[in-house]
């Protein structure tokens, strides 16, 4: 895309935004005197250690130790039809703005949302926080400090919570009382990065400013569908997709896809997710110099693929105690940089046991272990127990 069709997408991005806050100051003023404010949040304390004490913790690079995560929400109605949430959160990367958005309620099939928020992608971004699902880390898809070799494997595909700048459009409808169809349509800043991959220190970074480094917005959405069959049984279909650039030339394309599946049946809870994300990358005048495999059949791959998937069923076994299993992985397809240890198919699955034990309605113990078994690597073991509260 030219940069000047890129500054029109800037320039009609900051148009409608500029229109959509001024619509939401006029609506909102009015109603200042009823403000209505809450204030929530979660945390979690605990302790992840790694069996094999034969390499130093920095090849195998994950935070084995202590760990700790706290978020921290107020959320503010100003009117039926105006509200505001701003969100903190602490953890591996320190201190963050998770979210900080304004939300103009139209219709139930009809909402804007406006300012620094999570863009709708995914089932369990739903749940991030990690008071709020049942496993001391994250699905391997979506991981970011807790994975082993984390740094290798590029963090994941879309690491969870993915923060971003722009406008979104949502809403819901019920046909009867059986069937709900949601959906959410957003522009935003998109990932960044260089000619050679994405970072995505550099979207959490202040230090690189929290605005979009090619002036053209990523497009994304989900849709879903649920079906609430009964008290004992309902289930939820999603999609999701989102592309973009994430070089400041605008040449190198991104694209993610994803579809996601959740079931309720009595005391069991499915959930099974999917990723795929296309990244294109650059070559540089001398692609000798700086890429681990040569061309094939003459030519070098000018793209990198990864995919990866978790599936996590729960059991209620008493109220107090939930058994948890997950099964997740995560693989690389096509070149890597020098000095890489990843070959050109690399790939790493887990096997997640766990068990809940529930403190009232708003406190849980957390106790699992992991075994990763890997492409490239010796297989490992990780265990770990936490305690996660919300308030």
């Amino acid at each position: 895309m030219s940069k000047t069709r890129a500054q029109r997408y800037g320039l009609a991005g900051a148009l409608c935004g500029s229109l959509a806050v001024a619509l939401t100051l006029g609506l909102a003023l009015p109603e200042a005197a009823s403000q209505d404010r809450s204030i929530a949040g979660s945390v979690q304390v605990g302790y992840l250690h790694v069996l094999d004490e034969r390499r130093a913790r920095s090849e195998r690079q994950i935070f084995d130790g202590p760990i700790g995560e706290v978020t921290l929400k107020m959320s503010v109605d100003f009117s039926e039809q105006i509200a505001a949430q701003i969100k903190l959160c602490y953890g591996c990367h320190g201190f963050e703005v998770d979210m900080g958005y304004i939300d103009v309620y139209v219709a139930d099939e009809l909402n804007l949302r406006i300012g620094r928020f999570n863009p709708a992608f995914g089932d369990f971004p739903l749940r991030h926080d990690p008071a709020n699902h049942k496993t001391i880390d994250k699905p391997l898809p979506y991981a970011m400090g807790k994975m082993l070799y984390r740094e290798d494997y590029g963090l994941g595909i879309l690491p969870s919570p993915y923060v971003d700048t722009g406008i979104e459009v949502n809403g819901t409808h019920w046909f009867g009382n059986k069937l709900e169809l949601d959906y959410a349509v957003y522009l935003v800043g998109g990932l960044r990065g260089s000619a050679g991959g994405i970072n995505y220190k550099e979207s959490r970074s202040g230090a690189a400013y929290y605005v979009d480094n090619n002036s053209q917005p990523a497009l994304g959405g989900r849709f879903t569908a649920t079906l609430d069959f009964s008290l004992d049984f309902t289930t939820t279909l999603g999609v999701s997709g989102m592309r973009g650039t994430y070089d400041p030339l605008n040449h190198n394309r991104y694209t993610i896809v994803g579809t996601d599946l959740y079931a309720r049946m009595g005391r069991f809870d499915l959930r099974v997710e999917y990723l795929i994300r296309r990244m294109d990358i650059s070559l540089g005048t001398d692609p000798a110099s700086q890429f681990k495999f040569g061309p094939k059949n003459d030519r070098w791959a000018e793209y990198e693929i990864r995919d990866g998937f978790y599936s996590e069923l729960t059991y209620e076994l008493s109220p107090e105690i939930e058994l948890l299993a997950r099964v997740d992985g995560l693989r690389r397809f096509g070149n890597a940089p020098k000095g890489s240890p990843l070959s050109a198919r690399s790939s790493v699955y887990r096997i997640t046991p766990a068990l809940n034990y529930r403190i009232g309605f708003s406190a849980r113990i957390k106790v699992q272990g992991e075994y990763y078994q890997f492409s490239d690597y010796e297989n490992e073991v990780v265990l770990g127990a936490s305690l996660a509260a919300v308030f």
